[in-house]
């Protein structure tokens, strides 16, 4: 089953490799999608793949890679509009927002 999730990481997230490595995670576990930063020091991500796999790659975020100080996580579902599942094949870092 597909699962799409919107991930707004709250902590000690940026300038510690975070996106870099959650790009890397998400490419090991067939997850595409997206991870920017925030001006406002948060790390957000759109996630695609199967449930599994995402949900897996959501536990990941929670610690983050060493350095990280992860304090939330707000998670929402997203629907994909009409062909949306399709288009993301990879998964990105995007510029900051």
């Amino acid at each position: 089953m597909m699962s799409i999730r919107h991930l707004l990481i709250h902590g000690l997230v940026q300038g510690v490799g975070f996106r870099a490595m959650l790009a890397w995670e998400a490419r090991q576990m067939g997850v595409s999608g997206w991870v920017r930063n925030r001006r406002d020091g948060t790390v957000e991500a759109l996630l695609q793949g199967e449930a599994a796999a995402v949900a897996n790659l959501i536990a990941w975020a929670r610690s983050g890679p060493p350095g990280a100080r992860v304090s939330h996580i707000d998670v929402s579902a997203e629907e994909a509009a009409d062909g949306a599942a399709e288009m993301m094949t990879d998964f990105d870092q995007l510029p900051t927002l």
